[in-house]
């Protein structure tokens, strides 16, 4: 079956940008006296700071100061990393393949809605995209399921058994399943595949030429 409508995450999944987040989130905090190695941050990866910051700062430092330490990080990302991020080969390919099935796209990411217009340019794709939504269209991001809840909205109550998800992140994967999607995995964020599958994706590929080269099968 041919699913009518393919969702993609961002992060990992069509720009090579998580270890410029899990720098950027490891230097954040440092900055406010928590000392958490690279791996473990990058391990959270794929979440948004509401759901990723409770892993590592207690909860009454959070209440205080969860709103500064998320405007530090996005102030360092977009000033010292944000100008590193590229994209993965093969997106616009890929996007331009789907949308000669007649087939709609959707972008569902827990970066910030200024952050995805970046991205979309980068990627070049702004022309290709029917339906995003970001973290700021919810208040709960990634493994809550609001953001693909918030897509299924957008596309007119969308059916779940006629949409397919591509992520990166067991957090996609959980997030989707939970709003009653499938999720294809790639392996370009750098998550294991055995990973990928025990939060529930139903197939994995390398990244999105690998995609390309094995549609339509790969997202149908």
């Amino acid at each position: 079956m041919i699913r009518e409508t393919v969702v993609f995450d961002i992060d990992g999944t069509l720009i090579d940008s998580v270890d410029l987040h899990a720098k950027a989130w490891q230097e954040t905090l440092a900055q406010f006296g928590f000392d958490v190695g690279f791996d473990q941050v990058r391990a959270q990866i794929g979440k948004g700071g509401d759901q990723l910051l409770p892993c590592f700062v207690p909860r009454d430092v959070l209440a205080k100061k969860q709103d500064a330490i998320e405007a530090f990080r996005a102030d360092l990302f977009k000033r010292k990393y944000m100008p590193l991020v590229r994209p993965f080969p093969a997106v616009r390919p890929l996007f331009e393949r789907i949308k000669a099935d007649s087939r709609r796209i959707a972008l569902a990411s827990s970066a910030k809605q200024d952050e995805l217009e970046v991205y979309k340019r980068l990627a070049d794709i702004q022309d290709l995209v029917d339906v995003e939504t970001s973290a700021d269209d919810v208040e709960r991001s990634k493994p809550k399921p609001d953001i693909f809840d918030a897509v299924l909205r957008k596309l007119n109550g969308g059916d779940q058994s006629s949409t397919i998800v591509v992520g990166d992140s067991p957090y996609d994967a959980i997030a989707a399943g939970r709003a009653g999607l499938q999720t294809v995995g790639v392996l370009c964020g750098g998550f294991r595949e055995e990973d990928l599958r025990r939060a529930g994706c139903v197939a994995v590929y390398r990244d999105p030429h690998d995609l390309l080269e094995n549609y339509p099968d790969a997202l149908s």
